[in-house]
């Protein structure tokens, strides 16, 4: 490496507030009286809360040094296996904080939503052609809400058609929310193995598929970062048996452009806004899981729903088959604002090259460390790729201690132990928005590990050596976490 991105520098630490402030410090003047003074009774005085006094200074300071603890994706590369943590353009901050979406009202009128509302109907619309289903709700908070709408529209049509099936299929290779969000529904989440290529095949799915089973989960890409080659087939068996085929759509961001969800015969996807639409990810949320459909699903959707008429939109519950709402209001609508912004700032056509660009980027890194970690599926990837510690268990060196070791080159570790069908799996998603010369550092990070790994194993376990924080014990922290701040 010509230079690495991590090193040492003015590492500050920094109390709580309560303990930084001092009596009759003050950094805010409030406002000249426009009332009279009003006593309160005795009774309902009470003790005031315990804030601590603070100058301006202070305050500053304390918020500016917390934030040189944290890292981003505008800190650097944010390399979360199927996670898509990609740089999010600050004009879709800018379109989200205008006052007339920011400083809307959710209990305002249509007749005083008329833009809102618009835009709201044109990013369903855009879902649905991206997706090439027939109709979208955005209502869902997040991904895992929208898997569990999905479930319900699925039961909601079983229901409508006389049948209670009882079981969804749910591969190995699923994101942990998909048996969590079947069985919350209701159903008996039912495994199935991936077979040697890390895909599903035909077999496997009619060995299992029977008439009982509602329907079947898949994540295409899959979590291992493969393309399910196999869907189309996959699909027809299920249907044949009466069941429907829920798609995982948290991997969306490798095939935009390119995989006609629609055309796959896929019942119904989830979207996650706050991934492959660039939104804010991360720190709590808030996020949006927009679930899109086949026209056979619509009447089932939540409701109010974004209708037009005559050149107005208006929120409709005329829908006796819904299956209600599922979050408050509308949904998460500053998220909707950011990802409007980013389809139209983008286009079709740089909505394709963005997972184009992200495919490649993960094929680049797999095929330069290929020969550095265990690679157990050595096959074109889509936007992410696989590893194991297998190479560097030999000295006792594991996949923990390469993440660790990995941040005192400056880099945020990538997805670890996940999916669980890998052993010491190391999952990298780099996408699109990471440039060669960034990945070539990142990659040259880990090789320097590898060799650490072969020539210095013991160093790797004491590793973050050069973070403020070293080493957790995570199971004390998990057991008897300090809540203190």
């Amino acid at each position: 490496m010509n230079h690495a991105v991590g090193t040492t520098g003015l590492i500050l630490n920094e109390p709580l507030l309560w303990e930084k402030g001092s009596r009759g410090r003050n950094g805010f003047s409030l406002p000249r009286r426009d009332v009279e003074p009003c006593s309160i009774e005795k009774d309902l005085e009470g003790e005031g809360p315990d804030f601590p006094d603070l100058s301006e200074v202070d305050i500053v300071r304390h918020y500016t040094r917390l934030s040189t603890w944290n890292f981003g994706v505008d800190t650097g590369m944010y390399p979360l296996g199927s996670c898509t943590m990609k740089y999010n353009p600050k004009t879709n901050e800018r379109q989200a904080c205008l006052p007339g979406f920011a400083a809307a009202h959710p209990l305002l009128p249509s007749s005083l939503s008329q833009g809102l509302l618009k835009m709201m109907f044109e990013l369903e619309a855009f879902l649905a052609e991206i997706t090439g289903l027939d109709a979208v709700t955005l209502q869902p908070a997040a991904g895992a809400q929208g898997e569990l709408t999905g479930m319900l529209l699925i039961h909601a049509y079983h229901s409508s058609t006389g049948r209670r099936p009882s079981k969804i299929i749910v591969p190995d290779t699923a994101h942990g929310t998909n048996p969590a969000s079947a069985a919350l529904c209701g159903y008996r989440p039912v495994p199935v193995e991936t077979n040697e290529r890390g895909i599903l095949s035909l077999e496997s799915i009619e060995k299992i598929m029977d008439e009982d089973t509602a329907a079947l989960m898949v994540t295409n890409p899959n979590t291992l970062g493969l393309f399910e080659e196999n869907i189309q087939k996959i699909v027809e068996v299920v249907h044949a048996k009466g069941g429907l085929v829920y798609g995982d759509g948290a991997n969306m961001n490798a095939v935009l452009g390119i995989m006609d969800v629609g055309c796959t015969g896929i019942d119904v996807l989830h979207l996650n806004l706050h991934k492959t639409f660039s939104t804010p990810h991360g720190g709590g949320g808030p996020g949006a899981g927009p679930v899109c459909v086949k026209k056979h699903l619509e009447p089932f959707l939540p409701v109010p729903r974004v209708v037009a008429s005559n050149g107005r939109y208006e929120l409709s519950e005329a829908f006796p088959q819904s299956i209600g709402k599922v979050q408050a209001f509308f949904g998460n609508v500053g998220v909707m604002v950011r990802a409007y912004s980013y389809i139209r700032c983008m286009g079709a056509q740089n909505l394709k090259k963005a997972s184009q660009l992200a495919v490649l980027n993960a094929n680049y890194i797999k095929e330069r460390l290929k020969g550095t970690f265990h690679l157990p599926y050595d096959r074109p990837c889509m936007h992410e790729c696989v590893f194991t510690d297998k190479c560097q268990a030999e000295r006792k060196v594991m996949t923990l201690d390469v993440a660790k070791r990995l941040m005192d080159y400056g880099f945020h570790p990538p997805t670890i132990y996940f999916p669980l069908v890998v052993n010491g799996a190391i999952m990298i998603e780099p996408t699109e928005t990471e440039s060669k010369q960034d990945l070539d550092l990142f990659i040259e990070a880990l090789k320097s590990v590898a060799r650490e790994a072969q020539e210095n194993p013991d160093f790797l376990k004491q590793a973050p050596t050069r973070t403020k924080v070293r080493r957790l014990d995570e199971t004390a922290a998990a057991r008897k976490p300090c809540l203190a701040g």
